[in-house]
């Protein structure tokens, strides 16, 4: 759709801010966005709305084009047409235009993204030759930087324009111009202005976003990382992914995240654009993320991405990924099926985590009796396996949902308890859950009537504890946690 006079508005009164000393001398423009329906229309009299495009290159150089009507020295720009869906699509047309500069050979700029550095007011002498009389622009001008090292080729469009330069900063034609770019702190290199998180369990399993298919948003219907593009008033690049994480997921709450690598895309106008990537490990169920935006995160492994709407270099870099990371738990295998005619009683489930500094993380019982344990519980005769008991028990007694993925959950020790004390027999079997981060083992959430609280142990401190048959098997479990060889315990 075309630009609206409400959207031209909304650009003015964000520009307005930044420049409230502006506002007597753009108060018209307002006046005129208020009446005319289309205000980009050369019909739109007695002014109109213009817009060019501040090409910037690596030497902090303005490309300044020759106009053969007037004989001014600017930048390239000019009117919209009716494809124009904003004032930023006008201004990338017409520097593709008179210049030759594709879109993809431009990006953004952290700092004024798609705001206009400045808007100029500028009165046109009568011009018979075209039946326009004197009239008034309002020109929009964005700043754009080179998305790669070397100006690319000007192929000049000879109808409009006679020549072209690079011009320093210091010799931009328009005063107003070249003072708020010197004052911009613009570097001339592509930066990131957008953020990705690639949030992996650590265990081969990576958390995908499926996006809105609707129109007008950037890959519709596809599965993407979770992420947005960048914000006046983000800080850093880490914090743009942050707020974009609070906005579309703020269950998800990662710990520390790591710069992985940039991607590039284009966006809607057919821009560049560098996207930081992040990695980040998360240990949650999907529906604990409280989605807020598109339709659905899940949980996915490399061999299945083939199935998936996404991106090629999405799967590139997370197959990338997958490959450069040595498994969690090296020779664990999943656990066979549990037979549906083994008698229940018998046997237990558990999941077992650790903190990321290798610490057992284990519940206080309120029986005294039964002292520090980790979630889980006895088999009953609805679940379809000890697997499943250990992940109905985790989330019963700590709050945390897991999916009851053997892939995901290794199997990491099984335990054979002799009888005694009244107690027949029983085989049990621990899960290793991962490495929690401190903000998820702050987020456990106890059942009051069966633990206390959450005790953090490392290996000397469960050494030290008075109950050595219960530190015997929480310390074969560490370990197994640890060296990745599976556990057998009997007592």
């Amino acid at each position: 759709m075309p630009v609206t006079s409400a959207e031209i508005a909304a650009t003015t009164r964000a520009y307005l801010r930044r420049h409230p000393g502006e506002l007597g001398r753009l108060q018209p423009l307002l006046d005129l966005l208020a009446a005319v329906p289309d205000p980009t229309s050369r019909a739109a009299l007695p002014a109109h709305v213009t817009c060019s495009g501040v090409v910037v290159d690596r030497d902090l150089r303005v490309l300044h084009v020759h106009h053969r009507a007037t004989g001014l020295v600017l930048c390239p720009g000019g009117h919209g047409e009716p494809g124009d869906t904003s004032l930023l699509a006008t201004a990338v047309r017409e520097v593709a235009e008179e210049t030759g500069i594709p879109p993809g050979a431009l990006c953004l700029v952290p700092g004024l993204l798609d705001t206009p550095v400045d808007i100029d007011v500028n009165d046109i002498d009568p011009n018979p030759g075209k039946g326009e009389g004197a009239h008034r622009h309002y020109d929009f001008r964005f700043v754009l930087h080179l998305a790669d090292d070397g100006p690319p080729p000007v192929r000049l469009q000879e109808a409009e324009v006679t020549g072209a330069e690079w011009r320093p900063l210091t010799e931009v034609s328009s005063p107003e111009l070249r003072a708020k770019l010197l004052a911009a702190g613009l570097t001339g290199r592509p930066e990131p202005v957008n953020a990705s998180a690639l949030v992996h369990d650590g265990r081969g399993g990576y958390l995908l976003h499926l996006r809105d298919d609707v129109p007008g948003i950037w890959a519709p219907g596809e599965w993407s990382l979770l992420g947005g593009g960048r914000e006046a008033g983000d800080a850093t690049i880490e914090a743009t992914l942050r707020r974009e994480l609070a906005e579309e997921v703020p269950g998800l709450s990662l710990g520390p995240v790591e710069p992985l690598t940039v991607e590039w895309t284009t966006d809607r106008h057919g821009l560049a654009v560098p996207i930081q990537v992040f990695s980040a490990r998360w240990d949650g169920h999907p529906d604990t993320a409280d989605l807020r935006e598109g339709v659905l995160v899940h949980w996915f492994r490399p061999a299945d991405l083939h199935r998936l709407r996404l991106r090629d270099s999405t799967r590139h870099l997370i197959r990338e990924h997958a490959a450069t990371r040595p498994p969690a738990l090296p020779g664990h295998r999943p656990l066979p099926a549990h037979p549906p005619t083994a008698p229940a009683a018998p046997m237990w489930g558990s999941v077992f985590f650790t903190t990321e500094d290798g610490r057992a993380v284990l519940l206080r019982a309120t029986d005294p009796a039964e002292g520090l344990p980790w979630a889980g519980g006895d088999v009953e005769f609805s679940d379809p396996s000890p697997l499943h008991t250990a992940v109905r028990a985790c989330a019963e007694e700590t709050g945390i949902r897991l999916e009851p993925d053997p892939a995901r959950l290794p199997l990491l020790a099984t335990v054979f308890e002799q009888p005694g004390g009244g107690w027949p027999a029983k085989v049990g079997f621990a899960f290793h859950g991962g490495a929690l981060t401190p903000e998820q083992v702050a987020g456990i959430r106890l059942d009051p009537a069966e633990h206390t609280e959450v005790v953090l142990l490392s290996r000397d401190e469960l050494a030290a504890l008075s109950d050595p048959r219960h530190a015997q098997l929480t310390l074969a479990v560490l370990d197994a946690a640890r060296t990745g060889t599976p556990a057998h315990v009997v007592r």
